[in-house]
């Protein structure tokens, strides 16, 4: 039986590293071995990357940024060509590219297919700067553009049960099915010798490590994690915060102002830094599932987070992480000082941590669900 021709148009992906980029990384390989896969993808600078067996189409981006964000320009004609080449049109995104792939697929007549990584008015309202006097239109603008788009396909694809009720809120009536995002356990585990670690990174072998991995956009909220950290290495000399991503320029300069604090920009193996750390932090004030934190988690770290998406699905407050409130910092400095204190609750945390994801979040159980629905179309 020749292969059904799979277009995954997404608006992030490599060299811009982010969720989705990772997500696609893990899962296109696995893919290609039952489909002809191409990937229609914006054309950020900076090293590249091929896949074995799949195609990769870079669109130009525009010059302007939204937040740490910089749009690829619309070009129809291109991705027409390209809707017409392929039996399946699998969207990542709603941004020009994403849109546009799903308005030419529902045109040809194509099975489109969108997978929701965000909750795109939340993540695009809580990115843009509070005083952005333009904030709160752009949301309602991008919610309704959302409702018309994901009203266009055939299938949604979600992380959680948590997002199908808020899409549903919304009136977005298509057809919801969950599939949960994984995690490689056997790539992201603990350290064998931890002390080792964080003295190749520069720190000494006894200090507390403090971590975040991710964008740094304003919806994470790093603020409030930088606010906190202050409150604790008040109280603690060897305690550091380990920030490993990239993202709005003026909260890279904000988390630079301390001495203590260490910020690696976007790396391709983020690892050996989660190795290095004792406490992971997400202080996001949106997500969805966070691919980060369940990261994390396999790699035996004591977890802090707020209850944003589904993170309430796999983190249970004082089973296998702690839960803090959105834009609480004062609560934040609380957890992170009972956890630098109590070393023996740190392990506890950590070791629940990876076994909730060993046991219920991995690649191989997300790729055979995903083969099983596209095959079906």
């Amino acid at each position: 039986m020749d292969k059904k021709k799979l277009l995954i148009a997404t608006d992030s992906f490599l060299p811009r590293w982010d969720g989705i980029a990772r997500f696609l990384i893990e899962i296109v390989p696995k893919l290609a071995q039952d489909f002809h896969v191409t990937i229609v993808a914006p054309e950020y600078e900076g090293e590249g990357i091929a896949l074995e067996g799949v195609q990769i189409i870079r669109i130009p981006l525009h010059r302007f940024q939204i937040a740490d964000y910089t749009p690829s320009r619309f070009d129809a004609s291109q991705i027409r060509s390209l809707v017409s080449q392929h039996d399946i049109i699998w969207t990542q995104t709603i941004g020009p590219i994403g849109m546009t792939a799903i308005r030419l697929g529902r045109k040809a007549n194509k099975t489109v297919i969108a997978y929701i990584h965000s909750i795109e008015w939340e993540l695009v309202t809580k990115s843009l700067e509070a005083k952005h006097i333009n904030r709160l239109l752009t949301g309602l603008i991008v919610k309704k553009v959302a409702q018309y788009l994901y009203n266009k396909c055939d299938l949604l694809l979600i992380s959680s049960i948590e997002v199908a009720r808020i899409l549903r809120k919304q009136g977005i009536r298509t057809p919801k099915i969950v599939i949960r995002l994984g995690v490689n356990a056997d790539r992201f585990k603990p350290a064998a010798d931890k002390a080792h670690i964080k003295e190749q990174l520069g720190f000494s072998k006894d200090a507390i490590i403090i971590g975040f991995s991710g964008r740094i956009g304003r919806e994470k909220d790093l603020k409030t994690l930088y606010r906190a950290f202050i409150r604790v290495e008040k109280l603690f000399r060897n305690v550091h915060l380990l920030i490993v991503g990239t993202g709005v320029k003026g909260e890279e300069k904000m988390l630079l102002r301390h001495h203590r604090v260490k910020l690696i920009g976007p790396t391709n193996n983020i690892v050996s830094y989660l190795q290095a750390m004792d406490i992971f932090v997400l202080p996001s004030l949106t997500e969805t599932s966070s691919l980060a934190t369940m990261e994390a988690m396999a790699a035996g770290l004591a977890v802090v987070a707020t209850p944003v998406g589904s993170i309430n699905e796999y983190l249970r407050d004082r089973k296998n992480g702690l839960i803090f409130p959105k834009r609480n910092p004062y609560v934040l400095s609380l957890k992170l000082e009972q956890l630098i204190r109590n070393p023996e609750l740190r392990q506890k945390l950590g070791g629940e941590a990876r076994k909730t994801i060993v046991e219920n979040y991995t690649w191989d159980r997300t790729i055979e669900r995903l083969k099983e629905i596209l095959h079906s179309f």
